[in-house]
């Protein structure tokens, strides 16, 4: 079900100066004014950099974190707003981007029409789950749900077959619970016990706005029911391997293995003309089958009525809404909903992106970003480059296939060259059968793709999203406009400045393609050994430590971070900040002494470092983060990578008393 929104908010950012207003690097230096010195940074370099601010920092009512990173979408909301609203209130030809743009957000602004609709959008899709009477009806609901954007026990996606790279196939992934993990159906701690429970009184109101009697006991047949499905489900570090999630299948042996499925029929309606599918977990499949037969009908409908109430209750009437932030704020420890502004913000930017995209980059964004944003990430390929050839555990032979691979890495900056076109009517009047065509043609979207090698002019996120990402089935780095300014790049702040915040940034994605699941694809993209055995065995080794140093981590006191699942991000960040300080050592400033603001160049280089993970979190949603987000938290964003590098130590004289303090051969190193 769709229950985890207020996590994956989309969250953004924008760079507001313009190329007329620009300033000179003396009028922009940053200083750093607030560094608490009771701490000492080899104590704790994070809170010696942002303790003061952290302390200071207050987290508006509405939201569940503040500051940098995820949190930036706070100023950048009022930015898209006044976009929204300037094309909202004009008339646009019909079909131009300004129209679709603004008549979709004119139509979830009005409240009134939506809340005097009530239930009655839903009602044909509750009706169609009424009339199921049979196992074959379950999956032809099912499966003709998924065109509308309405998933439920099945989860299909097109991407690139991860051994053939140059076609795109039909993938399917476990799916079917509602909370946000299945470890969370069997954990029996109390703050996840509480989570159950309100998801529970969550599904409850759901049945009772839709007039459902008996609707508490209703509620606990659909819960058992997940219970059971979450019981095939796959660990989120299970899900991490890579060979153990790519199960490419003959879909006629699937027909006969899985009989209740049915999968031409599935495959059938949606369209999918294909003989073979990758079926990542095929163990949550063999029991999906198996409980087609042995849960009875008349539950099956609970559960899908649960099921599509809740992947609509955001675009129906305010007591849908209202049941449905009841439930998330248990999650993310927010006490204020959201004004509607904000969440049609985030509607926009998830359902017509690329054409508020087309809108924010003429708006806001600076061109000249995006060339001095191109010249770092080639200037950091050359110095991994370097790096590669200087590593004294890795042969010569892994070394030139390794070299060949960050070579062949496509660069993606500020905003596709191509841009997404909508081909979907958008009615002013109507929010409920907007969102729902616009999710219907997300889906068409990505069928076209279906059997076609992949778009290589295609983005991933949004161009005002404050994000990065490495593509290992395109070998591709990406870095939007959203995370081009302050505090990650700053066009006119010394070098020190750029290199510890958008260089760190840029680091950690082409460590990307090295890390324990990048390093398994090839320059083609493809799921294939490149490494000798000798040189993978070390790797592993290396990789193994950065988990079990990260596994000794800990949040809230006594929360502990899980090195399996975060390992990745671990690797490029650690990997990142040392690509950063070498292409930094390269700059003339990072040649130089000379203070600014008090700080030599090195130590601004740190500094900028802390200062782009300066983030402040409710701990509701920092104990749900822990246990679902393949990153650290943000104190060992910075603490971790440092106290394995050894630069550091010798710009901040970290001495063997101090809190992290690791001897030179227990700091980790692996690229």
């Amino acid at each position: 079900m769709n229950v985890l929104r207020y996590i994956s908010l989309v969250l953004l950012v924008c760079l507001s100066c313009k190329q007329e207003n620009k300033v000179t690097p003396a009028l922009n230096a940053v200083v750093f004014d607030d560094i608490d010195q009771s701490i000492k940074p080899g104590d704790d370099f994070f809170n010696h950099v942002n303790k003061n601010w952290m302390e200071n920092a207050v987290i508006a009512d509405d939201q569940v974190g503040v500051g940098a990173y995820r949190f930036l979408n706070i100023p950048q909301q009022a930015l898209l707003k006044n976009i929204l609203e300037a094309v909202s209130i004009q008339e646009h030809p019909k079909g131009t981007i300004e129209q679709k743009v603004g008549d979709f957000y004119a139509s979830g602004m009005d409240t009134v029409a939506i809340n005097s609709r009530g239930v009655k959008p839903i009602t044909p899709i509750l009706e169609k789950i009424s009339s199921i009477n049979n196992t074959s009806s379950i999956m032809t609901f099912v499966a003709n749900q998924i065109k509308s954007g309405d998933y439920s026990l099945l989860l299909p996606s097109i991407s690139a077959d991860k051994k053939n790279s140059k076609l795109n196939i039909l993938h399917f992934g476990q799916a079917g619970i509602g909370l946000p993990d299945r470890d969370y159906y069997f954990n029996e701690d109390s703050s996840v016990i509480e989570i159950q429970e309100a998801y529970k009184r969550y599904v409850t109101t759901l049945f009772e706005l839709t007039g459902e009697t008996e609707a508490k006991s209703k509620a606990e047949i659909v819960y058992q029911i997940e219970k059971q499905i979450a019981e095939s489900h796959k660990t989120r570090v299970e899900l991490r391997d890579i060979q153990a999630n790519y199960n490419k299948v003959a879909v006629s042996d699937l027909n006969d293995k899985h009989e209740n499925i049915d999968w031409n029929s599935i495959l059938h309606i949606l369209g999918a003309r294909v003989d073979s599918i990758d079926v990542a977990q095929p163990l949550y499949y063999d029991a999906l089958d198996n409980m087609l037969k042995t849960v009875s009908i008349s539950d099956w409908k609970l559960y899908l009525k649960a099921n599509s109430i809740s992947s609509h209750d955001q675009i129906l009437s305010k007591p849908f809404q209202d049941v449905s932030f009841s439930y998330s704020k248990v999650l993310s420890g927010q006490t204020e909903q959201q004004s509607r502004d904000k969440q049609m913000v985030r509607f926009v930017d998830n359902l017509l992106g690329f054409a508020l995209g087309q809108l924010y980059v003429k708006r806001y964004f600076n061109e000249d970003a995006k060339k001095r944003a191109l010249d770092l990430v080639n200037n950091f390929q050359k110095v991994l480059e370097k790096r590669i050839d200087n590593l004294d555990w890795m042969s010569d032979s892994t070394k030139i296939k390794a070299k060949d691979k960050l070579f062949a890495i496509n660069k993606k900056i500020g905003y596709p060259d191509v841009w997404r076109m909508y081909d979907v009517e958008i009615n002013r009047t109507q929010f409920f059968e907007n969102v729902v065509n616009l999710r219907s043609t997300a889906y068409q979207y990505e069928l076209q793709q279906l059997n076609q090698p992949p778009n290589r002019d295609e983005w991933h996120t949004t161009p005002s999203t404050v994000t990065a990402y490495y593509n290992a089935s395109l070998n591709e780095i990406v870095f939007p406009a959203g995370i081009l300014q302050k505090p990650y790049f700053d066009l006119y702040a010394d070098d020190a400045l750029n290199y510890g915040g958008i260089g760190m940034v840029i680091g950690h994605e082409f460590i990307h393609a090295f890390d324990d699941r990048g390093a398994q694809y090839d320059k083609d993209g493809n799921v294939s050994n490149w490494w000798t055995d000798v040189d993978y065995t070390k790797f592993k080794a290396k990789t193994n430590q950065i988990i079990e140093q990260y596994n000794a981590f800990t949040v809230l006191d006594s929360v502990h971070l899980n090195g399996a699942l975060t390992v990745g991000e671990n690797t490029a960040d650690n990997g990142g900040i040392a690509i950063a300080y070498d292409a930094f050592l390269l700059t003339e400033q990072g040649q130089d002494t000379t203070k600014i603001g008090g700080y030599t160049p090195k130590e601004r280089f740190f500094l900028s470092i802390a200062n782009i993970w300066r983030v402040k979190m409710r701990e509701a949603f920092l104990r749900n983060y822990v246990a679902n987000d393949p990153h650290s938290p943000p104190i060992w964003r910075v603490n971790g990578p440092l106290m394995n590098f050894t630069p550091f130590y010798e710009t901040f004289d970290v001495k063997d008393t101090d809190a992290n303090f690791k001897a030179i051969e227990e700091r980790i190193k692996i690229w």
